[in-house]
């Protein structure tokens, strides 16, 4: 489980045999479970100061490989006791979406994003997204447009800054909205109470 804070821009050293080779400031276990770009990886070996982790078919088929070198977004995983201070962040990519616009509003930036019509249902205004790893609130929603406001401090201690249109971005709905949806909607389970979702929620 993850914030959506990134802790730090990893460096790529080099991505071959489904391995992907890392150098950072923050020196993982073997073992660990660690957000590269927002994908929950597991680090398999260490070899100071690079380490690590694997991409299985599943995470190849759904990531944004071509954003995987020079810098990345990089956060371990929570410990108990962390503070929360974005949102629940699983590390399980969702979909890509594609940067469709960039403007900018006195001292932010609004970035729009095309995302899969399918995963719109799991997001609503004022409701969190994590964007290649990053805890991010949505403005708006237009058909299947996000719109995110991005501060200065998140363009500057971010890959933001280097974000053009066009640009293919790793994608996690808010988990919350994903269980409720799957609850409504099945089809093998019962409707569920306000009881059953105050459980759910409690959990987590």
């Amino acid at each position: 489980m993850f914030t959506g804070l990134i802790r730090e821009l990893a460096t790529v050293s080099s991505y071959q045999n489904e391995t992907l080779t890392l150098q950072s400031s923050y020196k993982p276990g073997i073992g660990d479970s660690i957000a590269i770009n927002g994908a929950c990886l597991t680090v398999t070996a260490i070899n100071a100061p690079y380490f690590d982790v694997e991409l299985s078919k599943e995470s190849r088929d759904i990531l944004a490989l071509e954003n995987y070198k020079g810098k990345v977004h990089m956060e371990p995983a929570m410990q108990l006791g962390d503070r929360i201070e974005g949102h629940m962040v699983q590390g399980h990519v969702d979909c890509l979406g594609t940067i469709s616009k960039i403007t900018q509003s006195e001292n932010a930036w609004d970035v729009y994003i095309d995302i899969p019509q399918k995963y719109i249902a799991y997001m609503m205004p004022k409701g969190s997204i994590a964007v290649d790893g990053i805890s991010l609130t949505i403005n708006d929603i237009e058909k299947n447009i996000v719109r995110l406001t991005i501060i200065n401090h998140t363009m500057k201690e971010t890959l933001f800054s280097d974000y053009k249109v066009g640009r293919r971005i790793n994608i996690e709905t808010d988990m919350f909205a994903r269980y409720l949806h799957h609850m409504l909607h099945s089809k093998q389970a019962p409707s569920p109470t306000w009881d059953d979702i105050n459980s759910q929620h409690a959990r987590y």
